[in-house]
């Protein structure tokens, strides 16, 4: 989706969403542990399962290897075996390694660790929507509820806009939003519904 499209609609509807989780004994830590800011650069960006990183430990060429988390979020490394690497990012996981090596391996190790490419980010939206399908969250990026509708073609006009759904899996837990656009409020300090991979948004049809 291009820019301007997803500001565009972003400014048809304020940028403001009142959200209100299914789970009401929940509703503010949930949502507040749910929305996670996609990474900025691959420094700060936190390893997901079916991310491959490259390791390589100065002056120990036979240990340069590439890695591919399991769903899990491990990997297995030479000489340390399984190693869990999600939800670190690149300097944690070279410390990580370093620590690891270190206690009965090598002295200092010198290990650097490499994003070498991006697990596949996707998310669906289903309901009144133009084009309902799967979709993919660009490396490096965010994508909020209402760039993701967007990228689904837009609303219908049967569509409920007062009654989108957001679905998502936490800690093993899935748990649903509801999500008011159609009255979305001026509040300039409400920050847009960030969607995370595996979500899926349900944009209801109206009831005549």
């Amino acid at each position: 989706m291009k820019k301007s499209s997803a500001i565009s609609l972003l400014l048809a509807f304020n940028g403001a969403l009142l959200v209100e989780p299914v789970c009401a004994a929940e509703d503010i830590a949930v949502l507040a542990k749910a929305a996670v800011v996609a990474a900025q650069n691959s420094s700060t960006y936190r390893l997901v399962p079916n991310d491959m990183i490259e390791v390589k430990v100065y002056q120990e060429d036979d240990l340069t290897t590439k890695l591919r988390l399991a769903k899990d979020g491990t990997a297995t490394f030479p000489l340390l075996g399984t190693v869990s690497l999600a939800g670190k990012s690149v300097d944690e996981c070279a410390a990580h390694f370093r620590e690891l090596l270190g206690k009965d391996y090598l002295v200092n190790p010198q290990v650097t660790v490499t994003l070498v490419e991006y697990a596949k980010r996707r998310f669906t939206v289903l309901g009144q929507v133009q084009k309902p399908g799967s979709f993919e969250i660009p490396n490096e990026e965010s994508v909020t509820l209402l760039q993701a509708i967007g990228m689904a073609g837009g609303y219908t006009r049967l569509a409920d806009t007062g009654r989108v759904t957001v679905s998502r899996v936490i800690e093993g837990k899935k748990t649903t939003y509801r999500l008011d656009v159609k009255s979305a409020t001026n509040d300039t300090n409400m920050k847009p519904f960030e969607i995370q991979p595996e979500d899926t948004i349900v944009v209801s049809e109206r009831i005549f």
